[in-house]
């Protein structure tokens, strides 16, 4: 999220935390830290992607931590809706596309990806993930270094397990600060495997749905300005009653 945080910074203090932990609970701990060192609490959080997921978690631990929590691109809390993501992303890509994916993904099931190989994955799936971007990625511009896929290979299995166990969306019923949910109408993550679960289990809760918008709504050419338009309103005002 750094051309969101690079943009956000003219007009409000921003702290955009990188995650090193191997597991869940590590990286919600190094989470709380960086916030309790960096931040004037409670804070806005507002996380992207798997970075949704971290934050719900750690608003539903450290309620006092949080003041507002803004979820983006999230991926979907019930089971259900993700068994047609990849599905989806392949149905979009050209026929070596899908080939390179599946090979990287294998690779990545046996531990064998390199940070290059995990990068190069990265960036085809955002192409698929993509409405009309702007730009197809920022992966050229980030060092290997912040490319994890030891990290992902063991984060990933343990989050998805949380996800199909139940605990995961469980775990929004401890959450008491307003949540405001941010998705794209394009985005490969049903929209329904957010709204729907959400709203069962969180007392103050919004969804506002992007049109022509895939997974990285800042990059969008047509749902851009709505976007942080959105971002901005939701940082202003004060919580909801």
């Amino acid at each position: 999220m750094r051309p969101v945080s690079e943009q956000l910074s003219s007009d409000f203090g921003v702290i955009e935390p990188l995650q090193t932990a191997n597991t869940v609970q590590g990286q919600i701990d190094e989470l709380k830290r960086a916030i309790e060192e960096f931040a004037a609490t409670p804070v806005v959080l507002a996380g992207w992607s798997w970075g949704a997921w971290l934050s719900y978690l750690l608003a539903a631990q450290e309620a006092l931590l949080v003041r507002k929590l803004i979820l983006i691109s999230s991926g979907p809390f019930d089971p259900e809706y993700a068994e047609g993501i990849m599905k989806t992303r392949l149905s979009r890509m050209s026929e070596r596309e899908r080939d390179r994916v599946e090979e990287i993904m294998s690779l990545l099931h046996a531990g064998g990806a390199s940070s290059s190989v995990f990068k190069e994955f990265g960036a085809i799936i955002d192409r698929a993930d993509s409405y009309d971007p702007i730009v197809h990625n920022d992966a050229d511009d980030l060092d290997l270094s912040e490319f994890g896929p030891d990290i992902y290979e063991k984060v990933w299995p343990e989050a998805d397990a949380m996800r199909r166990a139940g605990s995961l969306i469980e775990a929004g019923r401890k959450i008491v600060c307003p949540v405001t949910a941010i998705h794209g109408d394009y985005d490969p993550h049903p929209a329904a495997g957010v709204s729907k679960p959400l709203s069962m289990v969180l007392s103050d809760f919004k969804f506002v749905l992007l049109a022509h918008c895939g997974h990285r709504p800042w990059y969008e050419k047509e749902a851009v300005e709505a976007f942080y338009r959105l971002l901005r309103q939701e940082l202003q005002h004060p919580p909801r009653s």
